[in-house]
């Protein structure tokens, strides 16, 4: 088994007045030649976005795009004509395809924060769409809800790549374990809330593990403590 733990005050930070963000790997104008992904998981932005602020139309190609609110709501528009507000609970996934447009708005009065997750795409050029889907936040207590997988089973939401992304918040402490779905992927945990110890290692609000050469992972978490799991493969082209 092969671990590193990225701190959440490691990673880059911006304060733009109506964005704080903080990227766990390199993006815009941060750069660190040892986190430019994990895998095939290129992007994963912890945003909080001010009242009615957003980023306007910019343009994507051939990534996946996954949209996790945390609290407050968020505006997609894009340029196959899809318009919808996202809300906590709820996910949403987009690939980019041979090319798309889009934004993404604080339409509320409240701010919003929300992880924006970019991962490569295993087709080129397809045909970009877009889907979203409100999950029972009941579902991922003391178990995993799987949110994302390549073909949409157990109600997930299905993108172009063999990655897995689960959800779990733990009533209470003891021991669950996390069973990855291919033995080659790799496995990126994100403390949400709370904390964990895995494999004798302290994890705290924010910080994340990325696991590789392990498909069990067992995860000792204190009550209340929130996880995102994003399993996927090592090798892109």
């Amino acid at each position: 088994m092969h671990t590193e733990i990225i701190r959440s005050e490691d990673r880059g930070s911006f304060d733009h007045g109506w964005l704080k963000t903080y990227h766990t790997f390199s993006f815009a104008d941060y750069y660190d030649p040892k986190r430019v992904n994990f895998g095939t998981l290129r992007v994963l932005n912890d945003d909080f976005v001010e009242p009615h602020n957003g980023f306007g139309m910019h343009p994507h190609q051939n990534m996946e795009i996954i949209t996790i609110p945390l609290y407050g709501s968020l505006e997609h528009e894009d340029s196959m004509g899809s318009k919808g507000i996202i809300v906590s609970g709820e996910v949403q996934v987009m690939s980019a395809g041979s090319g798309i447009v889009h934004s993404e708005k604080n339409p509320a009065d409240e701010p919003v924060n929300l992880l924006q997750i970019w991962i490569f795409s295993n087709k080129k050029n397809v045909s970009p769409r877009y889907d979203q889907k409100k999950f029972d936040e009941n579902a991922w207590i003391d178990k995993f809800q799987l949110l994302v997988s390549p073909d949409g089973r157990n109600d997930s939401l299905w993108i172009h790549q063999d990655a897995f992304l689960s959800r779990i918040k733990c009533s209470t402490g003891g021991s669950i374990n996390y069973a990855a779905y291919h033995e080659d992927n790799g496995i990126f945990l994100f403390v949400l809330e709370g904390s964990a110890e895995i494999e004798g290692q302290k994890l705290n609000h924010r910080d994340s593990i990325s696991i590789t050469d392990e498909t069990n992972i067992k995860i000792q978490p204190k009550a209340g403590s929130e996880y995102l799991i994003i399993e996927v493969p090592m090798m892109h082209d």
